[in-house]
């Protein structure tokens, strides 16, 4: 029987329609009369909603909307917007009969007849609940993507247009680059370049990498809005869409500066660090040959004494020997400054006055740099005194004055000048405390950037052939760094030059040199005496013994300390002992303290150039300094043996320094 009735429903057109409807599952499509009271309700509306037919037909459909629109008006809205303009569409939540909630798309469309009259309302409502979660859940995650993006402040992330624009900012892109939102969106990203990288076309070709390869990747100087640059590193990456089309770059930069500058200040330390092991080695290797030279013109100059008091009948070889010496005597101040670059002279510290040192060598500064240069004094009311060799600083200062001058070919004015500084710990390559800058200016022509860099070398010159042996900077640099300074050199082509040297400040009162007339007393009477000479360079010794025979003295010949000790324990009478220094085995200083320890009466002296006594040595051992001659032996031998003993014998700088940089 139900068959039948269908089967009759269904061969009319209405009982088609409903058959149509109820089939439908993914839709709730039911029917409402003017008032809005549901009075027909299909399959998809009760697998929706959860009422059953009976449950619902007449009741109002404002049931299945929330508390809020109810209380808004909306069900009512609704059906009046429906009769009024024939349609009305909405998306919102609605509530099943469980009381839960679900998305949906809703429409609600009049129903009329013929004559125009309203009979209901026809309601179609879809689920949307998954694609509107799916929809929240993409407005989150974009969401959360964007607090991140724009909560990054080291990073300057950002997004351009195909073209290059700025379509979007962050937090970090406006610390770092200066610009706001609103400022910068729109504009195109070259502006961040340096002009230079926009003449090379550097913004276009970032984006052509970057859409070619997906990816260009780079670091560079970039500008701020307030024109500031900053060493950046930039990313630039390809966005396409689902089908493959470039809908724009990504862009992310990060502010590198410190970096870079920690790289740089790295790499200029291991410069400096290199360089400094290179003039180490230099160094070693000048005092090394210094002392060997020493030795050769101690040979030399010994055998050219003694051949002209033999040959005293012929003024030709008379002069070739004399000539032959003062050979020697520039050969003595060559090595003088070697050994002063190589910091292995033996200085003799003490509080000096620059303000008196400088007065005192005023006058014949004046008279060595001649009448076109003009010497201008620029000292404070007070200057601290600094610790220092005033020879070594006045053949230093000689040596500077010097260079000025031949650095102004048509005269000038040479300016030196002085002031008390304090360096603070980590400030530079000095110790932290006070010291005195001390600075020699000129007008002169200048260095450039590469003559500059080596001034300070040993044998570095721009000199003429035979004006300059390229040792006089690299003397006072050495001079300098042994007392605990620092020199600085500061030249422009065109302009002049500035050579400080900053010199550690003595904590003592200078004292006054005594007169050295009042004071000089006349070498006490030597009689023959009975030398033993010691010294394993086999010329130096022959010499030695030589000049002591000629003397009048007995000379004995050890070529090691060893040998001379055997020689003593022999039971020899000795009177005194002239040792050399560099020896192998055991040095000079080693012989003299096993001397001392078991003939503790016996004189002695250290013939020695300097170049390897260490710091910290015995000072009180009696010097002679190398290269010597007969009249700087005889002085020796009368001073141990009147328990006199000096350092070395003073020679005024005047007489040492000559212009030997560049």
């Amino acid at each position: 029987m139900e068959r039948t009735e269908r089967f009759a429903a269904s061969s009319s057109e209405e009982g088609r329609y409903r058959l149509l409807v109820d089939a439908i599952t993914d839709y709730a499509i039911y029917m409402l009369d003017p008032g809005g009271v549901i009075v027909s309700w299909n399959a998809g509306a009760q697998r929706f909603k959860g009422y059953a037919e009976s449950e619902i037909l007449g009741e109002h459909y404002s049931r299945f909307f929330t508390d809020g629109d109810r209380e808004a008006g909306l069900p009512q809205r609704a059906l009046q917007i429906a009769a009024a303009e024939g349609r009305f569409e909405t998306e919102g939540w609605r509530v099943r009969k469980d009381g839960t909630r679900f998305w949906t798309h809703a429409i609600v469309d009049p129903i009329r007849l013929a004559t125009g009259e309203l009979i209901g309302y026809a309601k179609i409502t879809r689920d949307l609940s998954e694609r509107k979660i799916a929809e929240e859940t993409l407005r989150r995650s974009e969401e959360q993507f964007r607090l991140l993006v724009n909560g990054v402040t080291d990073y300057a992330i950002f997004m351009l247009d195909p073209d290059g624009c700025v379509t979007n900012w962050n937090q970090g892109a406006q610390r770092i680059k200066g610009y706001r939102p609103d400022e910068i969106v729109g504009q195109h990203f070259s502006r961040f370049y340096t002009p230079e990288d926009r003449e090379r076309g550097e913004p276009q070709r970032g984006l052509t990498t970057a859409l070619v390869e997906g990816r260009f990747e780079t670091e560079g100087w970039r500008v701020r809005k307030d024109g500031t640059r900053f060493c950046a590193h930039v990313v630039i990456e390809r966005i396409t869409n689902d089908a493959g089309v470039v809908i724009g770059f990504a862009k992310i930069t990060r502010d590198v500066t410190e970096r870079a500058e920690a790289q740089r200040a790295l790499s200029e330390a291991n410069e400096a660090l290199a360089q400094s092991q290179k003039m180490e080695a230099i160094g070693q290797l000048t005092g090394g040959i210094a002392h060997d030279f020493n030795n050769l013109l101690t040979a030399v100059l010994g055998s050219l004494e003694l051949a002209r008091k033999r040959v005293t009948d012929d003024p030709a070889v008379q002069g070739l020997i004399d000539n032959a010496l003062r050979g020697v005597e520039r050969g003595a101040s060559l090595t003088q400054r070697m050994l002063a670059f190589a910091r292995r002279q033996d200085l003799e510290p003490r509080p000096v006055d620059l303000r008196e040192l400088v007065e005192g060598m005023s006058a014949f500064l004046q008279r060595s740099l001649g009448p076109q240069v003009t010497i201008v004094t620029r000292f404070p009311v007070r200057l601290a005194p600094v610790q220092a060799d005033p020879v070594q600083l006045e053949t230093a200062l000689l040596n500077l004055f010097v260079n000025a001058r031949d650095a102004m070919e048509a005269g000038g004015e040479i300016v030196i000048e002085a002031s008390e500084q304090t360096v603070n710990p980590g400030l530079n390559d000095l110790a932290a405390g006070r010291y005195v800058r001390l600075a020699v200016i000129d007008t002169g022509e200048g260095m450039d950037e590469a003559t500059l860099a080596r001034a300070a070398e040993p044998f570095f010159t721009t000199k003429g052939i035979g004006k300059g042996t390229g040792l006089g900077l690299s003397m006072v640099h050495g001079l300098v760094r042994q007392s605990g300074g620092r020199l600085s050199i500061k030249s422009q082509k065109g302009v002049g030059s500035t050579v400080e040297l900053w010199l550690p400040q003595s904590q003592d009162v200078p004292v006054v040199d005594a007169d050295p007339q009042e004071t000089a007393t006349p070498h006490a009477a030597t009689g023959p005496l009975v030398v033993l000479a010691v010294d394993d360079d086999g010329l130096v010794l022959m010499n030695t013994t030589a000049m002591l025979e000629d003397l009048g003295h007995t000379a004995l010949e050890a070529f090691s300390a060893a040998e001379a000790l055997e020689l003593m324990r022999a039971g020899r009478r000795i009177d005194l002992v002239i040792t050399d220094h560099a020896m192998p085995r055991m040095t000079g200083s080693q012989l003299a303290e096993a001397i001392r320890a078991e003939w503790p009466d016996v004189p002695i002296v250290l013939a020695t150039g300097y170049a390897e006594l260490p710091p910290g040595g015995d000072r009180s051992l009696q010097k002679l300094p190398k290269p010597f001659g007969m009249r700087e032996l005889e002085v020796a031998v009368a001073d141990a043996m009147a328990g006199r003993p000096r350092g070395r014998s003073p020679e005024t700088a005047s007489g040492e320094a000559a212009a030997s940089s560049p």
